[in-house]
């Protein structure tokens, strides 16, 4: 391959991530790109995400169709920075080996597809993709007539300690402590393959990073079986909207993919980590409905969305400044509890592609025009399935409007990382006694859901009540403040 082509491996657009769907190409095999310009958008655990190039050049190859999942790190689009023009049969180039790489390893790589390659992410396995049920491979993907052996493994043996890992005599793991063997795992270093320079033996944060910094690719050598070995698995439909059910069918599969995934993760591991608690309380909000109907007239939120929401999200400030160990996390690692002095208010917002969770970064030091037009971006950008994965990242505490869907209320699940969660149900007129008699009110009920392991249920009461009050009676907005 000429050295003027330079490979676009598949960045990790968030934190930790280890793979994206490819959604779209916005260019194709011959077409001029210019650094910074958008050649696709590609779907994470979290969210649709535009790819930018950086790379003046030609479009020499896409490697992988619309509609295919692909590791972080891999080669996606090769570009000619040279400037020159695509030949036929460089439709899908093989990657260059790298340079440490033994002899052979070039023809162990499939014709006309990328080998997999270590790339800039975060990556816990290099597991061996296949196509998904249904999905036919790219016709340039055909496996080799023969597999051709696997490059030597480096010699993992010693790590420092005289002995190695699968011996007889050998330790039963190599030193380190917890945080280092987390780090290990999240850069994907194998720590028998680390040789310590701490003090008796233990491997130290820098040893993990040099040895991650030190890792040359391995080109992975096709497996002898009937399928083609393939860097990718062929996904399900690019879009969400669900699929008409053949006639006579009794089932449908939808494949749990993206941010779908992701949420189904989280949420199994926020059930079954922090003990759970949820409080209800039913409160008369007429007053602040009013308020909302004046506000909405008011010239200055000229321009911004305001609704009920607005006013829940403002109130629960209020409840968090005057009772600040409720935004807080558990540090299971340290055994402490952090407390925030500031909030990430999340909000969470159902769209097609999943339940996502963007949050408005410091909302505690925005005024109410400024929280109206940041909630009212933050929910147009979901919709569009634009959010970046940045903005979901940092949540303090969540708000889930489940009013909108005509539900009184639930006891939402916890945003992992998160104390408390606090569900807004929907308003509805209602008899309630009223300066002592019965008249027709707007009346909601809130659901706080909280981490016992932090916050007890005075703290969890106090919140809930000062919501309910500040809502009952929105002045309290500011003589609260």
């Amino acid at each position: 391959m000429s050295t003027s082509v330079r490979e676009f491996k598949m960045p990790d657009v968030g934190e930790g991530l280890t793979e994206a769907e490819i959604l779209k190409w916005y260019v194709q095999p011959g077409d001029t790109v210019t650094d910074g310009q958008v050649v696709c958008e590609v779907e994470t655990a979290k969210a649709a995400v535009e790819l930018p190039i950086p790379y003046d050049g030609v479009v020499r190859a896409l490697h992988f169709p619309e509609g295919t999942t692909v590791d972080v790190g891999t080669s996606i689009i090769a570009v000619d920075v040279a400037g020159g023009a695509p030949a036929v049969e460089d439709a899908a180039p093989a990657a260059e080996a790298p340079a440490a790489a033994p002899a052979g390893a070039e023809e162990a790589k499939p014709q006309g597809r990328q080998p997999v390659l270590v790339g800039y992410g975060v990556v816990e396995s290099s597991t061996r993709r296949r196509p998904r049920k249904g999905a036919a491979a790219p016709a340039a993907a055909e496996a080799p007539a023969a597999p051709a052996p696997a490059p030597a493994p480096a010699p993992v043996a010693v790590n420092g300690h005289g002995a190695t890992a699968g011996v007889p005599g050998a330790p039963e793991r190599p030193l380190a402590k917890p945080p280092v063997r987390k780090l290990a795992k999240d850069l994907g270093v194998d720590l028998w393959a680390v040789r310590p320079t701490g003090p008796d033996g233990i491997i130290t944060r820098a040893d993990v990073q040099a040895a991650a910094a030190a890792a040359v690719p391995e080109v992975q050598a096709p497996e002898p079986v009937a399928e083609a070995p393939q860097a990718v698995r062929a996904a399900a439909p690019v879009t969400a909207a669900p699929v008409a059910p053949a006639a006579g069918a009794r089932e449908t599969r939808i494949p749990v993919k993206g941010v779908r995934k992701a949420t189904a993760q989280a949420m199994v591991g926020s059930a079954f980590t922090a003990p759970h608690v949820t409080e209800f309380v039913t409160v008369d909000v007429t007053r602040t409905m009013k308020l909302v109907q004046e506000l909405k007239q008011d010239p200055d939120l000229a321009g911004v969305r305001v609704n009920p929401l607005l006013l829940v999200a403002k109130a629960l400030l209020v409840a968090i400044r005057r009772n600040p160990g409720i935004n807080a996390s558990w540090d299971e690692a340290n055994q402490e509890i952090v407390e925030k002095h500031y909030v990430n208010l999340g909000i969470a917002a159902a769209t097609p592609r999943g339940l996502i969770v963007p949050n408005i970064k410091d909302a505690h030091a925005k005024t109410l025009p400024e929280l109206a037009a940041s909630l009212g971006e933050l929910v147009a950008t979901a919709r569009e399935g634009r959010t970046a994965p940045a903005d979901m990242q940092g949540g303090t505490v969540t708000i889930t409007n489940v009013g909108v869907f005509g539900v009184d209320t639930g006891t939402p699940i916890l945003n992992p990382g998160e104390a408390a969660i606090l569900a807004f149900g929907a308003v509805k007129p209602q008899p309630w006694v009223h300066k002592g008699k019965v008249k027709p009110r707007q009346v909601t009920t809130l659901a706080l859901s909280f981490d016992h392991r932090l916050v007890d249920g005075e703290l969890g009461s106090k919140v809930l009540a000062d919501v309910a009050a500040v809502l009952e009676h929105p002045k309290r907005l500011i003589t609260w403040a």
